[in-house]
């Protein structure tokens, strides 16, 4: 390993930062200026595009901005409310009703988004005046969105998920799709334990019961678009669609939903599509990054030094995937979601394909790709970054951010307690995707 470059490579990156270079700057610049070290810079500019070029020639990538509109669509349109409305039904009879309605709304409507900011931002402010007229701590109920509007980075469609398959060189995306709710799923039950239990020592009311006729009419509300969920998750199981196909049918469905029931005009559709426009963008620019950033790694042999480094003490696998967790848990202080994935797993995934947790280079694949999503998913949630912390204080800009942090506490520790269980209980992670979709596949067959 070229030592000299790894100290450029990282010394720059972190210099950069320090000054307040947006990240996706700072991680192609930190490769350019190691580049330098070896060649003129117009081979070092060649190289760097010609990187960009190839490493973003995929077509599962364009499912990510049509998810993306998807999402938006989904929020502007309105359709997060019907999904709320709907979601008080299912949660409205525990102690805290507006809590674990919260909880399911995130969880639904992170499901279409796939974006934990768009959640935060869609249910949190929806949810925020109604959770305050019935006299529930605002500092409570910013924490239970900010914590669970997570889930939508686990529960499928997930935009995550297809950035993880870009790294590690194209693991199944419908495969990680499946694995992805069991992990979801269970998050959202932790949270709805956690908020219960605090709900009722504090004595938060719970929901009149539903008439009949309401119950029906809410549900109604809500099928367009969780029918639209199992026609897009569907099609990718069935293999009547690509992950990227899918990802557009779901956009036009939205938009389909939204144009019925009249909630989308001209004005709205232009802020629409400007904004998906500027996230696409966002993103895309920190993948620039990432993909220059990964490949100077992987040519300073920085992956092979580690697992060198590693080998030649007297470590399990176990204790090395614990230290792992650790680092991304500090690193999730300081870094957001997806430039901690695009920077971590280049180094750390051929580290963990060569260590033996009892499982075959396919389910380490998947397993390894949901752990590392929950883990980075808790780093929106952690001071000091605490993406959506920040962006649901800007719904409630009366709470103090010290205040959402010391809230979000007891969820946090609930996340820590959950990504352990999936960590040693592997077939949380990998039953749905090696044993239930191989089995109904043979049935359908």
């Amino acid at each position: 390993m070229d030592i000299q470059s790894v100290l450029v490579l990282f010394g720059t990156f972190a210099l950069l930062m320090v000054l307040g270079v947006p990240i996706a700057f700072s991680i192609g610049l930190a490769a350019l200026a190691t580049f330098l070290l070896f060649m003129s810079f117009d081979q070092s500019v060649y190289i760097v595009a010609q990187q960009v070029a190839s490493g973003l020639d995929s077509f599962t990538l364009l499912a990510i901005p049509f998810f993306i509109l998807a999402g938006n669509i989904m929020n502007r349109g309105g359709i997060a409310l019907r999904l709320i409305e709907f979601a008080k039904v299912l949660g409205g009879r525990l102690p805290g009703a507006l809590a674990h309605c919260n909880v399911i709304a995130n969880m639904m409507f992170g499901s279409i988004s796939g974006s934990a900011v768009a959640s935060a931002a869609a249910v949190g402010g929806v949810m925020a005046p109604l959770q305050r007229k019935e006299g529930y701590d605002p500092a409570y109920s910013a924490a239970v969105n900010i914590a669970s509007c997570p889930t939508g980075l686990l529960i499928p469609p997930s935009a995550t998920f297809i950035v993880y398959s870009l790294i590690t060189n194209g693991t199944s995306v419908a495969a990680l799709f499946v694995a992805g709710y069991i992990p979801g799923i269970l998050m959202g039950l932790c949270l709805m334990l956690v908020a219960g239990i605090i709900a009722k020592k504090r004595g938060y009311p719970i929901a009149p019961r539903p008439a009949g006729k309401e119950v029906v009419e809410k549900a109604l509300g809500a099928v367009l678009p969780l029918g639209l969920i199992v026609i897009v998750m569907g099609g990718i199981y069935g293999g009547i669609f690509t992950p990227t196909e899918a990802a557009g049918i779901g956009a036009g469905g939205a938009t389909l939903i939204a144009l019925v029931r009249g909630s989308l005009n001209l004005s709205v559709i232009f802020e629409v599509l400007t904004d998906t426009a500027r996230t696409t963008a966002s993103l895309f620019f920190i993948l620039f990054g990432a993909l220059i950033f990964s490949n100077f790694v992987n040519r300073a042999g920085l992956p092979d030094a580690l697992i060198s480094f590693v080998t030649s003490f007297d470590f399990s696998a176990w204790g090395v995937m614990l230290l792992i967790l650790l680092i991304y848990i500090v690193l999730g202080c300081v870094f957001e979601s997806l430039s901690m994935l695009l920077l971590t797993v280049p180094v750390f995934f051929p580290l963990i394909q060569s260590l033996d947790f009892g499982m075959s280079p396919e389910e380490v694949l998947i397993w390894f790709g949901i752990v590392v999503v929950v883990v980075t998913e808790i780093s929106l949630i952690t001071p000091p970054v605490g993406l959506n912390i920040f962006v649901l204080n800007g719904v409630l800009p009366d709470v103090k951010t010290s205040t959402i942090f010391k809230g979000v506490t007891p969820f946090w520790v609930a996340d820590i307690v959950r990504l352990l269980l999936l960590v040693f209980v592997s077939g949380l992670s990998l039953w749905m995707p090696f044993t239930v979709m191989p089995w109904l596949n043979s049935l359908f067959s």
